[in-house]
């Protein structure tokens, strides 16, 4: 699948089936996914631009790159979203922060939105996007759409699980955006669940049913 990136580092992997375990806490499960998204940001922001800045050294004066993480959004469409967006905080404490309030009808699986709130100046801004599952696509799609309303630099949407379903339904909205993933699962239910899946995300990481 062109454009999508499995990062499939032990790392990532391993943390993943751990939170795959219906046996998992909630404690347990939210501090699994702040580590799992330091992990996948590392990756997501590998070809981030640069600045040269000068330093002092305890030695002398020197050149060297830095990061401009004023100039990244981190996107997190509510409420799943807001598990992935701390781990990532803690990497790239610099970045700005939007939210997108999406739910699900439960009857046409369609997304409805209720919030939306981003940075000013979006266009000179590079932004990820963050939701635990990329299922149907319904609210991916939809987040993305309201992003680019404001022109952004570029748009990359993370998420920690996809199907087959959820990525053809992406790129067939939007063959621009990259998707970064840890893993893409065998399919969709009747209900817009991942198999196998790791269950409801915003359940598992707010202890909520």
């Amino acid at each position: 699948m062109s454009n999508v990136h499995v990062i499939d580092h032990p790392l990532v992997q391993h943390k993943l089936s751990l939170m795959r375990n219906k046996e998992a806490s909630t404690n347990s499960f939210r501090r699994l996914l702040n580590e799992l998204a330091m992990l996948m940001i590392y990756e997501v922001t590998r070809d981030m631009p640069m600045q040269e800045v000068e330093i002092e050294t305890p030695l002398e004066k020197t050149r060297t790159k830095v990061i401009d993480g004023k100039k990244l959004v981190f996107v997190s469409i509510l409420r799943a979203g807001t598990g992935i967006l701390d781990g990532m905080l803690t990497v790239v404490p610099g970045a700005r922060v939007g939210h997108i309030g999406l739910y699900r009808d439960p009857k046409t699986l369609t997304a409805v939105e209720y919030y939306f709130k981003m940075p000013q100046n979006m266009a000179d801004r590079d932004v990820i996007v963050v939701d635990p599952m990329l299922a149907t696509g319904n609210s991916a799609i939809a987040a993305v759409d309201r992003i680019k309303e404001m022109n952004p630099k570029s748009i990359k949407f993370v998420c920690l699980l996809t199907c087959p379903e959820g990525v053809r339904a992406m790129q067939g909205a939007h063959p621009d955006v990259p998707i970064y993933t840890a893993a893409i699962d065998r399919e969709l239910n009747d209900h817009g669940y991942i198999l196998p899946g790791l269950g409801d995300a915003g359940d598992r990481i707010f202890g909520t049913k």
